[in-house]
């Protein structure tokens, strides 16, 4: 994507990934106490050893690597670029000589989670994956990686108040509603006029009555599991709440949300009651209460489904489907006409591990080789200017024309508060279950919810 497009994507998220990452100031042995209090509270853990033991089972290459003694460990938190990350590695080691091992953490475990194992059981990485808002949790154990030759290159790194220049963007990514068009052409319906609640429950209406001629599992390809999948309820459907239809620099929510656990009701009822009709045309048999991310994309790629809650990480080559894909947004309000596009998270350095390895291994990244892969290979969307290579993924078209034309939301569900989606994943589930009952009811939960987190 080119720097015209990309240079204002995150313009107001980075500004406030600056300020909102900033709060910790303490000394390294202060902020190592922190993330290990952390750590008890938010991981399952025993044992130091046995939880090194659990950390290396569950990443896919620390217990098979093949790397030598003397390579950097890269902890990958999206599986489904787990074969071209390896491919990169491979590729890095036969043009420069050094190495780099990928573990990945698979889509229904947390890498946040395990991270914090990780450090418990003295077995952290040289490089993972952290959102903006975690930067904190981290503070004084991230390499400043200022003056490095990449970050000529983008306006997107990530920049702490405390730590410096902390974070490389690997990728740009959006999330809204993904749609098979070929299914809305079959059903009348036209994805630009999703604009409202009304246009929506119209739409679902007509796949559903197509569902059976067409072979259709629900409308929505939407689960609201908590344990695994909370991280797509609690932080990318609940991003919208706070996002969807303002521009890329408004933070009015955010503020709210951040300023003691605030919400407004009016428009968490609207988003409450949207949540509502996607239960309703769900996959209530098995996908919406107890499915996995792997059933719910593959549903999705099959064309089991006509849109699905994820972004477009979940379809990363042409060869993934044999419809077209595009991007609908989450219209709970009559106007909204955005989808949520930026970096949502970054690879990072950890202070204690091979820096300088690592800073060669950003470097090279951000370089033609490594960008042929992750962006014709991965189907990742380039962050770098300089970048000559355009994206081949499926969804790729359909973010640019949201892009060009300005109507994108930031990624400000990243700078909420650490944690908290894993409260709020439960009441979205209580909700497709039933046991809230209506729109009213998730309002007075998650508010309550929301309220007594940030009150701790």
């Amino acid at each position: 994507m080119k720097k015209k497009v990309l240079s204002i994507l995150l313009a107001g998220t980075m500004v406030l990934s600056m300020t909102a990452c900033g709060g910790n100031s303490g000394s390294d042995a202060d902020t190592s106490a922190d993330t290990a209090e952390s750590t008890e509270t938010a991981a399952d853990t025993t044992e130091a050893a046995d939880t090194a033991a659990d950390t290396t089972e569950a990443a896919d290459t620390a217990s098979d690597s093949t790397a030598s003694a003397g390579a950097i460990r890269l902890l990958n938190g999206k599986p489904e670029i787990n074969d071209q990350l390896k491919e990169l590695a491979e590729l890095y080691k036969s043009e420069t000589g050094n190495e780099v091992a990928i573990e990945t953490i698979g889509g229904d475990t947390s890498a946040g989670d395990e991270l914090k194992k990780m450090y418990q059981g003295d077995n952290m990485p040289d490089i993972f994956v952290i959102e903006a808002n975690q930067a904190a949790t981290w503070d004084g154990m991230l390499a400043d990686l200022a003056g490095e030759e990449w970050t000529d290159k983008t306006g997107f790194e990530l920049v702490d108040a405390n730590m410096g220049t902390i974070g490389f963007p690997y990728t740009v990514e959006a999330t809204a509603l993904g749609y098979n068009a070929d299914i809305l052409s079959q059903c009348d319906v036209d994805p630009s006029s999703l604009t409202s609640p009304a246009a929506w429950k119209e739409a679902c209406e007509k796949i559903d009555a197509k569902k059976d001629e067409l072979g259709l599992t629900a409308v929505f390809a939407w689960c609201a599991e908590p344990t695994n999948l909370g991280w797509s309820s609690g932080t990318h459907v609940f991003g919208q709440y706070l996002d969807a239809g303002l521009k890329a620099d408004d933070t009015k929510y955010i503020d709210m949300l951040n300023d003691g656990g605030t919400i407004d009701e009016a428009r968490m009822k609207d988003f409450a009651e949207f949540v509502g009709m996607m239960n309703e045309y769900a996959d209530k048999d098995h996908l919406l209460v107890d499915g996995t991310y792997d059933e719910q994309v593959a549903g999705f790629k099959d064309g089991k489904f006509a849109f699905i809650t994820q972004g477009n990480w979940c379809v990363t080559s042409p060869d993934d489907v044999s419809f077209e894909v595009g991007f609908a947004p989450y219209a709970f309000e009559d106007g909204i006409n955005t989808i949520i596009a930026g970096p949502p998270s970054y690879w990072v350095a950890y202070k204690d591990g091979n820096v300088d390895a690592a800073k060669a291994f950003f470097n090279w990244c951000a370089g033609s080789s490594a960008q042929d892969i992750l962006v014709n290979k991965a189907g990742l969307v380039s962050p770098f200017d300089d970048c000559e290579f355009e994206a081949t993924n499926p969804f790729y078209k359909s973010m640019k024309s949201y892009i060009d034309a300005g109507n994108y939301s930031g990624w400000h569900t990243m700078l909420k508060k650490d944690g908290l989606q894993n409260e709020t994943c439960q009441v979205f589930a209580d909700y497709a279950k039933g046991s809230i009952a209506d729109a009213d009811e998730f309002v007075s939960k998650i508010s309550a919810v929301i309220k007594s987190y940030y009150a701790e």
